[in-house]
């Protein structure tokens, strides 16, 4: 049987010495077939005690993959921090084929964290709650993961407070996708527009109604304007930063700016690269309002 190739273990919850927080982290190499290294993650994560809320190939490229995975504590957790919080509660676990092998990554919980908790990591308590949290995901992946974290590394101060550079939208600047008379029949609608197709593709959702809250991660179809546009532009390493969200909360649909969400992600981003994909923002916001336009 193939198995996941890994480094030694590191220090307790998969943390070392890096001046800052990195967006993602290395898991394990394999040297088997992609349905092979999914299916072996897909057990771990469940034997751990998660449930895997979708997958999907992005862009259509069989040499990247990726799983989605939650938790009744993540989602519990996650709901405390009212404005957009449940973002958070979705983690993700990429796979890049590259020479032959399968580099398996994650995206970084206490990076989220940080970049979507904003001011309330302030709070000595709600951090160390959240820290915990994060540690248990990474170290509940199994023993002799690598756990090495890559894609840059920004400070707990910058993150909080992250933009690209000055007059670049925030986390605080969201974009307006739609508003309805009521939370029901925004689920209503995002659901039918996911289920026409066309270039989205619904990945997950986590739906919470007594919060009335929805986050749905999706695919982004469009050959020349999805993730086969953008992801061999800006590094498919990062391939853990796919899907792209939306969320409902009460009546009003938004997303992330993709000046913020991209940058966010892809922290080491030049500005000559970024430059490349500047067109992506607008085509996220295009792909996402598709969803709510009726014939």
């Amino acid at each position: 049987m193939k198995r996941f190739i890994v480094s030694g273990m590191i220090l307790a919850f998969g943390l070392i010495w890096v001046s800052g927080i990195s967006p993602y982290v290395k898991l394990a190499s394999y040297d088997g077939p992609m349905n092979e290294a999914v299916g072996q993650m897909s057990t771990l994560l469940e034997e751990s005690g998660y449930e895997i809320i979708g997958q999907y190939q992005p862009g259509d490229n069989p040499e990247l993959y990726v799983l989605v995975f939650t938790s009744n504590e993540l989602r519990s957790f996650c709901q405390k921090v009212e404005d957009r919080g449940m973002m958070a509660a979705a983690i993700k676990v990429g796979f890049q084929l590259s020479e032959g092998k399968i580099a398996v990554s994650m995206v970084n919980p206490e990076y989220l964290f940080y970049a979507y908790f904003q001011e309330k990591m302030d709070d000595e308590s709600f951090n160390s709650s959240a820290l915990k949290l994060s540690g248990k995901v990474k170290s509940s992946l199994g023993e002799g993961m690598q756990l090495e974290p890559f894609g840059g590394d920004l400070s707990t101060e910058k993150l909080i407070k992250y933009r690209y550079m000055a007059g670049m939208a925030n986390f605080t600047k969201s974009v307006s996708l739609a508003e309805f008379d009521s939370f029901d029949e925004g689920l209503a609608a995002i659901r039918d527009g996911l289920s026409r197709g066309g270039s989205t593709l619904k990945v997950y959702e986590i739906v919470t109604v007594n919060k009335e809250t929805a986050v749905f991660g999706i695919g982004l179809k469009a050959k020349e304007k999805g993730e086969a546009h953008f992801l061999p532009i800006i590094g498919e390493s990062h391939v853990a930063a796919m899907p792209y969200e939306l969320i409902l909360q009460g009546n009003e649909v938004t997303m992330l700016h993709g000046r913020f969400r991209f940058a966010l992600h892809w922290p080491e981003l030049k500005m000559k690269t970024f430059t490349k994909i500047m067109s992506s923002p607008g085509d996220v916001e295009d792909a996402m309002k598709s969803l709510f336009e009726t014939d």
